[in-house]
């Protein structure tokens, strides 16, 4: 093989490798769907519609989940004041997976007025999937926890799923088992750590490209090194004629 043909070839090689770990990267697809809440209160039963967003991106070996609600659901007689309630949500597992996991948040940062809608701060929890293939995510039991009672709202429109997440074991397959009865879900008390404003494993994506690029300039640093020594070979012939 000629040196041009060699240095096509090596490129060619390099840009196929590229193009093959991008398409590897993971996918997602969010939709916001309205959740038909039907809440057990203190002082009775109530109902609300919220539109509801979950997230998800890799982080780690697992894959940090964010529930957000646009709309306040159930309220209070009485003033809340400021951390006086803690909300609490199951997401239900479905495709690839099954069982539920749990999302906490924060209590409230800011007091509630008596009779006023109670707007839910995010709440967000680790999914580590035990196998590979795609996950769907969707609104379970919210719960409400306020001077000392507990209220909890339960979807009553077969809402659909608000994620589609093509999820990736840590261990590379095997079956799926946890105390939930799927995935192993665990909440976390505070948005700390990764930000959750993407609908996709995004940072998994942008690690696959930089892999790609590294393969792009591996093969071109072969390309130079042939080049020299191509170059190099025909000085040494050129000076023993």
């Amino acid at each position: 093989m000629s040196y041009r043909n060699r240095t096509a070839a090596l490129a060619s090689a390099a840009a196929l490798a590229g193009s093959a770990v991008l398409m590897a990267a993971p996918t997602a697809r969010a939709e916001v769907v309205d959740v038909n809440y039907q809440c057990k209160t203190p002082i009775g039963d109530k109902s609300a519609v919220s539109p509801i967003d979950i997230k998800g991106v890799r982080s780690g070996g697992g894959y940090r989940i964010t529930m957000s609600w646009q709309k306040g659901v159930s309220s209070s007689p009485v003033e809340l004041g400021k951390g006086a309630m803690t909300p609490s949500a199951t997401i239900a597992l479905g495709g690839a997976d099954s069982g539920t996991m749990t999302v906490t948040g924060p209590a409230n940062d800011a007091a509630i007025p008596a009779n006023a809608p109670i707007k839910i701060n995010d709440l967000s929890g680790t999914y580590t999937p035990k196998k590979s293939g795609e996950v769907t995510f969707t609104a379970g039991v919210l719960t409400i926890k306020a001077l000392g009672t507990t209220t909890t709202c339960t979807p009553t429109n077969d809402p659909g799923p608000s994620l589609s997440l093509d999820v990736t074991a840590a261990s590379g397959g095997g079956a799926i088992g946890s105390t939930q009865g799927g995935g192993s879900g665990s909440g976390s008390g505070s948005d700390s750590g990764d930000e959750l404003p993407q609908t996709g494993p995004e940072d998994s994506a942008v690690a696959l490209g930089t892999l790609g690029g590294t393969v792009l300039l591996a093969g071109a640093a072969g390309a130079l090194w042939l080049t020299r020594r191509h170059q190099t070979a025909r000085v040494r012939a050129s000076r023993t004629h």
